[in-house]
């Protein structure tokens, strides 16, 4: 196809504070994303080594006054759904990789672990900490775009699957990095249903589309430079440093702090896409023709109880862009009125079915072969709406299996047991929310070299991903959740599955995970290691699930409503990062105050933040090995909201402490 013109009306310039790094070889001047330089082929002696390594700071960065700690005290994290709430001890902001050295300097002689976050948009506990929580969220520059001009050929009037590659900072956001790529004719080749994820939270967390033409969105990285718990800013590619480049395509935050990822990206197109209603039978008689193959995107959603799918598929074009037909729940009425649905349903189970006809025909149509379609740019065309607080449950099995994955859920969820074949019986009132997803990818060996080490997808063939969405209405979380996703996981462990790394699974543990990954999962546990043999980047999710550290079980947590059957665990005090916090009640609020009705975090496994009743302002004291250091300002809860002047002089009172205390 040829290609489309730049979308350059929706492009605008982002409101991030852009920095370049230090020792970073740049082409952008600071200002916005629209001022990159035209871009230029890669030389053809191109170093493989994109940015330089920077050794770990000298000690005396703690005693200098040269590099600030933007940190404040009062923060209050949640994911994007309010599946989970956690109070860390500081939420740091840096913008530069010195500040984010000092940040793994400081933190290690302060015995304090470190998780980054990204958008939050991750429904499970994974970045919750009571410890300290990192932003990148002013690390968001592009650093340089790099074109191919050999990426069409006119001949064929076909683009390479390539057409160059981009080096920019962690920080930034999917969205953010195509708007960048736009005035260069480039985008990103492939997506997820959402883009406001940081690019790095994506990756780590083995983010796809749903495309046989494409895998992870790690399958396009060629390098990345990585702060590790001695505050060393190292290079991995391919070729530089391979074992630790495959661990950190998926690092699940545990390896260190990326803070630079060059990538490759594709030629900007726009795509066609069309959608139609049709019977499940339909889509399962084509599950080995052409059903995946017949575009480059293609993805399904299955509504179980009228037995209907909506088969959505899209291809690149040069036709004149085309607006949608309006969805009914894309309305306000339409939105809301869907929510009260499924608020009525938390009450009374057996209208779900009756929602699933009437909501899904709204949208879609109420008829067999009723069709919509439209022509966007690909970068928003790829996209959907999430709607509301909920739930993701998505695993990968080989695709051979989908029909019959398939076939057996659609007869538990109709109470055929035999057919089923699924021991876990289904209560008379279970109903299940619509739709249940269904994507594709392609990371299989034959495709990806070199694959992650903790590449959820079989490595002999290509991947479906079944995907089991639960909406919390209000915040209600749904009745049916323990027993279906029961039902549900243990039919994809038989299939030979792998849970989606970032989602809500329920009944997984450290045992399953180490089976289903074997070799793969001990290289990436030695590398671990190897980087952070303190374990100042394992948070409770790592313990629990991956180190095997114990997790005492704590007592039960009460949702909102009384509802919710889950535990809460208290992470003991283990390894040499010990959590010296108490535990505070779910139920208690940001100042102490109790909250009659708690509308998430019902389920929060491990490190559980201290009363707040009991913080002292700003900082608290720390237990060190050789003795004490008393991190208390009187003047202030939070210098994260002072200006740089007085953060810089807060953190010498800090620095003099770790003086004080023989650190340094």
């Amino acid at each position: 196809m040829s290609q489309s013109p730049p979308d350059t009306q929706s492009m605008h310039a982002s409101e991030s504070d852009y920095s370049i790094l230090s020792g970073a070889t740049s082409t952008y001047d600071g200002t916005s994303n629209e001022s990159l330089p035209s871009s230029t082929p890669p030389p053809d002696d191109e170093p493989e080594q994109r940015l330089p390594d920077l050794p770990f700071p000298d000690v005396s960065i703690l005693t200098g006054n040269t590099v600030p700690f933007r940190a404040r005290s009062s923060y209050l994290h949640h994911t994007w759904a309010k599946t989970f709430y956690s109070r860390p001890e500081f939420l740091i902001t840096p913008h530069t990789i010195e500040e984010v050295q000092l940040i793994t300097l400081l933190a290690r002689r302060c015995r304090r672990r470190v998780v980054v976050v990204g958008s939050g948009h991750s429904p499970s506990d994974l970045t919750c900490s009571s410890s300290w929580m990192v932003s990148l969220a002013k690390l968001s520059s592009v650093l340089s775009v790099s074109r191919d001009p050999t990426s069409h050929n006119p001949a064929t009037n076909a683009n390479k699957r390539y057409a160059g590659h981009v080096l920019f900072q962690a920080g930034i956001s999917l969205e953010d990095l195509n708007l960048a790529l736009a005035p260069h004719a480039l985008t990103l080749p492939n997506l997820g249903s959402i883009h406001i994820q940081s690019v790095a939270g994506a990756i780590a967390t083995a983010t796809h589309g749903s495309s046989l033409r494409h895998g992870l969105l790690s399958q396009g990285v060629r390098g990345l430079r990585i702060v590790l718990a001695d505050g060393s800013a190292v290079w991995c590619s391919p070729a530089s440093r391979p074992d630790l480049f495959r661990a950190a395509l998926v690092s699940l935050g545990a390896l260190g702090i990326i803070t630079e990822i060059e990538m490759n990206v594709a030629v900007f197109a726009d795509i066609e896409w069309h959608q139609r209603v049709l019977p499940l039978t339909d889509i399962l008689s084509r599950w080995e023709g052409d059903l995946w193959t017949q575009a480059e995107f293609v993805r399904c959603w299955w509504m179980p109880y009228t037995s209907r799918v909506v088969l959505w598929s899209a291809d690149k074009t040069n036709k004149p862009r085309r607006a949608p037909k309006k969805g009914w729940y894309g309305g306000s009425f339409g939105f809301h009125s869907y929510h009260l649905m499924l608020w009525a349903a938390n009450y009374i189970p057996s209208l779900l079915p009756s929602i699933e006809w009437f909501v899904m025909g709204m949208q879609y149509g109420f008829r067999n072969g009723s069709t919509n379609s439209a022509v966007e740019p690909q970068r928003t065309g790829l996209l959907m709406d999430c709607l509301y607080s909920q739930f993701v449950n998505e695993w990968a099995i080989p695709l051979h299996k989908g029909p019959e994955a398939i076939t057996r859920l659609n007869a538990w969820l109709h109470g055929d047991t035999a057919a089923a074949r699924i021991p876990f019986e289904k209560p008379r009132n279970l109903y299940i929310h619509a739709p249940i997803e269904v994507r594709v990818s392609d990371s299989s060996a034959a495709t990806t070299s070199p694959r992650a080490f903790l590449d959820p997808t079989p490595a002999d063939e290509a991947t479906l991903y079944l995907n089991a969405t639960l909406y919390r209405p209000y915040g209600l979380d749904p009745p049916c959740r323990r027993r279906w996703y029961e039902a549900f996981e243990h039919l994809m462990r038989e299939m030979g599955g792998r849970p989606h790394w970032a989602k809500n699974f329920a009944t997984v543990t450290r045992g399953h995970l180490r089976d289903a990954y074997g070799e793969e999962m001990e290289k990436w546990l030695a590398v671990r290691e190897e980087v952070d043999p303190e374990g100042m980047f394992v948070g409770a999710w790592h313990r629990r699930l991956l180190l095997g550290e114990a997790i005492e079980t704590g007592e039960a947590v009460v949702g909102q409503g009384g509802k919710e059957e889950g535990l809460r665990a208290q992470a003991p005090t283990v390894g040499a990062l010990a959590e010296p916090h108490d535990i505070m009640r779910l139920e208690e609020s940001e100042k102490g105050q109790k909250v009659s009705r708690w509308k998430g975090g019902v389920e929060w496994t491990g490190e559980q933040a201290r009363g707040p009743s009991r913080r002292p302002r700003g900082y608290r004291k720390v237990d060190v090995k050789e003795g004490s250091i008393e991190l208390v300002d009187d003047e202030a809860d939070s210098f994260g909201d002072l200006g740089e002047d007085e953060g810089v002089g807060l953190l010498a009172k800090i620095r003099k402490d770790v003086e004080a205390a023989h650190l340094a």
